[in-house]
């Protein structure tokens, strides 16, 4: 009878750790990682595809419901800068600033600072 209920209890265990499901992510990483490492290792991708593939990758967050990470609109803005894209620059600063507060200061020392936001 002992047993039993020590076979019971064991099966009980592994029956709600296998229901158990993992943490969804707080943001959608996928491309914007290896975008940035790109970027700053100076990588032969041209600045077009960097733009392409972030949005490629904002278009998948949304289709899955899920949240670009902090710094992706600013990343993008300064991307965009780099063609002389100004309105985009400005858009994607203005979203960065909205979803997350905390950048606003800096997010208008770039747009301020237009010479700044485009080297």
């Amino acid at each position: 009878m002992k047993q039993f209920k020590l076979f019971t209890l064991l099966a009980m265990t592994m029956l709600l750790s296998a229901c158990a499901q993992a943490p969804r992510p707080l943001y959608n990483w996928d491309q914007y990682q290896s975008v940035i490492y790109q970027n700053m290792q100076g990588d032969e991708t041209s600045v077009e595809e960097q733009i392409s593939a972030l949005e490629k990758n904002q278009q998948e967050a949304s289709a899955k419901g899920q949240a670009v990470p902090p710094g992706f609109h600013a990343h993008l803005g300064m991307l965009y800068a780099q063609l002389g894209k100004e309105d985009q620059t400005r858009q994607q600063f203005e979203v960065e600033k909205r979803l997350f507060p905390e950048s606003a200061p800096f997010m208008n020392f770039l747009m301020s600072n237009k010479k700044g936001a485009t080297k």
